[in-house]
């Protein structure tokens, strides 16, 4: 079983992702804001302009072992959804500490989580570029699997 954090170790590095997140918005014009959660929750809010999805919202959530991680993709498709599930599932093949997950209201999401004892400024970085990378690849083609009486 991973370590577990104590709240003086939590607090360490929450201050730490803050920085951190600072940092990357400062490096990443894609970054349109950063936002923290309200009252005690350890949770940001990181938005990204994209050119297939117009903005895309990272939420990390963390927590007393891991950092979670999640992105809204799409709605829960209305037609084609064996063809839709089955292309989540082979681009889940592709995709490196992420996965695609099936949540709320049947919408298709992005999710992953990373142990914190691995968390780094670095590791933080690559994990807002593969999501947003997995989204701007994926969100038409899902869309036009899931909606496709609505491209024709």
């Amino acid at each position: 079983m991973s370590e577990l954090f104590d709240a003086a170790s939590i607090a360490v590095l929450e201050r730490q992702i803050d920085e951190w997140l600072g940092h990357i918005r400062g490096q990443n014009p894609a970054i349109d804001s950063v936002d923290r959660g309200d009252g005690d929750d350890k949770r940001w809010y990181v938005r990204l302009r994209g050119e297939e999805k117009e903005f895309t919202t990272i939420w990390l959530t963390l927590g007393q072992r891991t950092l979670r991680y999640e992105t809204y993709v799409m709605p829960a498709p209305e037609e084609n959804t064996v063809a839709l599930y089955e292309s989540l599932l082979r681009r889940n093949e592709k995709l490196v500490g992420v996965h695609f997950a099936i949540g709320v209201e049947d919408a298709v999401f992005l999710r992953g989580e990373i142990f914190l004892l691995a968390l780094t400024e670095s590791e933080l970085d690559r994990i807002i570029g593969t999501l947003y990378a997995a989204v701007e690849q994926c969100f038409k083609p899902l869309l036009r699997i899931g909606f496709a009486s609505k491209f024709a």
